[in-house]
């Protein structure tokens, strides 16, 4: 068997008919997307069948989660409780209450006004000699407890108008609103796993659990093959290994295949490896099975014979330089 020289890059596909004197032996590949959920659980809904071609967004499957959605229901009323209380320490006294405090404070401002006249009087009173400097100290020490009154019934509905908890426990309860609404966010997104939608535009290659089965955690209930997903791996003779490049344009071409597929080169493996049994003989590729489909590439296999095809004569060497993978 001769050795070659792996090149994995993004080609055209080719089939064993028909070979052009450029043409390069290959198969098709298809990388899987397989759509799992990190928690275990029955499959309750299956929304696609193999064979579907889905949108990005379109559900796939959903697992049971009457678990998650009591655990969310859960994180919601202890958020709701949280933003309550912090509402609360925030509020001023009542209404009522306020009014209250301003009533006395207005009659306190009227028994100043009082104490003043009479104070006023008195002192009067004194200067005509008709009554005691007693007298006119009570009347002193009556007014300056009624402004110190005033003083304090003003203090007092200033702090009936503010929040009735300290700012210090307003900020912890605020902190205990953040933590509440990042449990919400975590139950929120553990109810959105047990539900998945496609993560691309796919073909649905194989669904793996059939509803009413367990699904343990992470394992795949769908595999998706994404067009883009698709390459093909070709085997270069080791001596027209320098010619190709990476981003090189070229074609491929398959059985059932309507035209030729434009593509290029994405990678060059590092080390050479032999030739493939089926690849030594184009007649091996007549005798596999294949898929016939319309499309293009065939897609719903995961490897299919192909030939890619690119500028410049393919030349028989002894020893052959591995494939090249292409992709669509």
């Amino acid at each position: 068997m001769r050795r070659l020289t792996g090149l994995a890059a993004i080609l055209a596909l080719g089939s064993c008919s028909n070979p052009g004197s450029h043409a390069l032996q290959g198969y098709a590949e298809g990388e899987y997307v397989k759509v799992a959920t990190p928690f275990a659980g029955q499959l309750l809904r299956l929304s696609v069948k193999r064979g579907d071609q889905v949108k990005s967004g379109d559900p796939l499957f959903a697992l049971e989660q009457a678990n998650e959605a009591a655990a969310r229901r859960e994180a919601a009323d202890r958020l709701a409780r949280a933003q309550a209380q912090v509402d609360n320490l925030r509020k001023a006294k009542r209404v009522t209450e306020i009014e209250a405090v301003r009533a006395e404070l207005a009659q306190a401002e009227a028994d100043l006004k009082l104490a003043e006249a009479n104070l006023k009087r008195q002192e009067e009173l004194f200067r005509q000699n008709f009554i005691s400097r007693e007298r006119v100290d009570d009347m002193r020490t009556q007014f300056a407890r009624q402004r110190a009154r005033v003083q304090e019934m003003r203090a007092q509905v200033a702090t009936a108008t503010l929040p009735v908890a300290r700012a210090d426990e307003i900020r912890a309860a605020e902190a205990e609103v953040a933590a509440a609404r990042a449990a919400l966010a975590q139950a929120d997104w553990r109810l959105e796993q047990k539900a998945q939608r496609a993560p691309q535009d796919a073909l649905v290659q194989e669904t793996l659990f059939v509803v009413g089965e367990w699904v343990p955690a992470g394992a795949p209930v769908v595999s998706l093959l994404p067009p883009g997903n698709i390459k093909v791996r070709f085997f270069v003779p080791e001596n027209q290994l320098g010619a190709v490049r990476v981003g090189q344009p070229v074609e491929m071409n398959c059985d059932g295949c309507a035209a030729a597929i434009p593509g290029a080169v994405t990678y060059i493996a590092p080390q050479a490896e032999f030739t493939p049994a089926a690849m030594e003989r184009c007649e091996a590729f007549a005798t596999e099975p294949r898929a016939q489909r319309r499309s293009p590439a065939p897609a719903s296999r995961r490897q299919a014979p192909a030939r890619a095809a690119r500028g410049g004569p393919a030349r028989s060497a002894r020893r052959r330089t591995p494939a090249r993978r292409a992709g669509r």
